[in-house]
């Protein structure tokens, strides 16, 4: 079996002997996975993790074999299935104490030929998309499933405001079409841009034009503000992100992909706009199930930006760390 692991800060492909197959556990062909920001930063050092790991949170692929007791999971041989990023949450609440064993850092990842794992650490893959399509919903969609639905429980006719064309940002904003919602997009380049048209964004406002965007959204909802805001930017853009909320908003703070020079809340417009701030940090299982659920139900797909084979990992997060992607970067085994 090939995989790529991590040592001393360095990819190197290596040949490793297929892995013991337990009670409860499934044989899974890994026939595609996806880059996260987060996975940039494993292999960056920024993260910690433990010498030879193989990275990649995303995976998905086919059940070839099913241990003793595993089919009690529901899966059996040739089912199509996909990772979970947080295979300790089943349901419900979880303590940040048990969510210890994500894929791509601390645990073993999917930027390999082939995994052994609990059965109840996949879910079943939507039978609209291919495998490597697949591959990219377990930590972008699911938290996007997370902030728009479970969290945001958006409703027709509100309006929900999404940052850029990272794979979280677009997946919020199927999501929110699927769920009768106006969206409010912000784009840099006219590519961008035109991709959020595409996949049904009704307003786009161009970042670089209009760098006070919040002001923008407030004109273009009447001077209300939007209900949700999927804050994806982190310190430097939640000023304009609270700036266009409406007063009562729900503000889903899911990420720092604009950098983390500031580091102050502007407290008083929090205070005063009572927003409700709520963190992200992917999801549970249930929520992959119920999000697969509406995926095939309302045939979305996500986008995808590029894919590459295992060898060119590297390649593969340096041009998601370019930030000229729009959508999601995968890896095809």
């Amino acid at each position: 079996m090939k995989a790529m692991r991590l040592s001393e800060g360095r990819l190197q492909l290596v040949d490793l002997p297929p892995a013991l197959l337990r009670p409860g556990e499934v044989r899974v062909r890994v026939h595609g996975a996806s880059v996260n920001f987060r996975d940039g930063l494993v292999i960056g050092g920024i993260f910690p993790s433990p010498s030879g790991l193989i990275p990649l949170s995303d995976g998905a692929g086919e059940v070839v074999e099913v241990g003793e007791g595993a089919g009690a999971g529901g899966l059996a041989v040739g089912d199509r299935v996909i990772s979970t990023f947080h295979p300790n949450w089943r349901d419900g609440h979880v303590d940040r104490a048990e969510l210890n064993n994500s894929p791509g850092g601390p645990a073993d990842g999917f930027a390999c030929e082939e995994v052994v794992r609990p059965a109840w650490h996949f879910t079943r893959a939507p039978e609209n998309l291919s495998l490597v399509e697949a591959a990219s919903l377990p930590c972008a969609a699911v938290t996007a499933w997370r902030a728009v639905v479970t969290d945001g429980h958006v409703s027709p006719g509100e309006h929900v405001l999404v940052q850029g064309t990272g794979g979280v940002s677009l997946f919020a904003l199927q999501f929110a079409k699927a769920a009768g919602a106006v969206v409010v997009a912000i784009g840099s380049t006219p590519e961008k841009r035109q991709r959020l048209l595409e996949l049904g964004a009704d307003h786009v406002i161009d970042r670089l034009a209009t760098p006070e965007w919040g002001d923008a959204v407030l004109d273009l909802t009447r001077g209300l503000g939007v209900e949700h805001v999927i804050e994806v930017g982190g310190p430097n853009t939640l000023a304009q992100s609270f700036r266009a909320a409406r007063t009562g908003a729900h503000v889903a703070i899911i990420g720092a992909v604009a950098g983390f020079d500031r580091d102050t809340m502007p407290f008083a417009v929090v205070q005063a706009k009572r927003l409700c701030l709520q963190a992200v940090t992917v999801g549970s299982r249930r929520d992959q199930i119920e999000m697969v659920r509406a995926i095939e139900a309302h045939d979305l797909h996500p986008a995808i930006d590029r894919v590459f084979p295992l060898v060119r990992l590297e390649d593969a997060i340096a041009h998601m760390q370019s930030g000229q992607q729009i959508g999601k970067i995968c890896i095809e085994m």
